[in-house]
């Protein structure tokens, strides 16, 4: 049978990613990844994960990428000028720094790779397969998943995490950090907090079997 991967959110963490991507049994031909999002920020190593996804791209056949709320921060500031003091706060000197930004440059251009700015624009907003919806933060209970606004699916929270609707899949999703992984029968929660010291966590479909780093 077909698994799906589904890793939580990395921060920048390339060392438990690496970790994660050697304990799992990944078949790169018939298996897929799926990342739930948010690569950058806060973390000792965001270009550093960023290079090892594209590099996994290269040879795994199947690999996912969502794109998670930092993503977005990172590209309203580069791209738009906006957002920049939220994207600072919430830990995008990191990511700055790992691109070799060591000050915060002052009306200029933040330029990064051209295969990491497409990687960035490239992220989906959910992945669905015939068992399972992926998105970054989660969906809002009663929308349609074709009528879900983007800002839901990269920043929801606890009207998402509190509700017991049946969203007609389980939805994996990531975003908030948990002490352990959320297992309920509408969704899995994957973010166990692995930037703040907490596991590195990724579930295994249809199985639903946790690995932790």
């Amino acid at each position: 049978m077909e698994k799906v991967f589904a890793i939580g959110d990395i921060h920048g963490c390339l060392g438990k990613l690496e970790q994660m991507i050697s304990l799992i049994k990944l078949d790169e031909e018939r298996d897929t990844l799926v990342f739930i999002g948010d690569y950058i920020d806060r973390g000792p190593d965001p270009k550093g994960v960023v290079d090892y996804v594209l590099d996994l791209k290269k040879r795994v056949k199947k690999v996912i990428c969502l794109q998670g709320n930092h993503e977005q921060m990172l590209l309203n500031y580069i791209c738009h000028d906006e957002d920049k003091d939220l994207f600072l706060l919430n830990g995008g000197r990191a990511t700055l720094s790992s691109y070799g930004y060591g000050e915060i440059p002052e009306g200029e251009a933040i330029i990064l790779p051209d295969n990491h700015m497409e990687f960035f624009q490239s992220l989906l907003p959910y992945y669905e397969t015939e068992m399972n919806i992926f998105v970054h933060a989660g969906l809002r209970p009663g929308v349609p998943l074709e009528e879900q606004k983007p800002e839901d699916l990269i920043w929801i929270r606890d009207e998402f995490i509190d509700s017991s609707y049946d969203f007609g899949k389980i939805v994996v999703f990531g975003h908030t950090p948990l002490t352990k992984p959320l297992i309920q029968p509408n969704k899995i929660g994957i973010d166990t907090g692995a930037v703040y010291g907490g596991f590195f966590t990724c579930v295994e479909l249809p199985r639903q079997e946790i690995y932790q780093v």
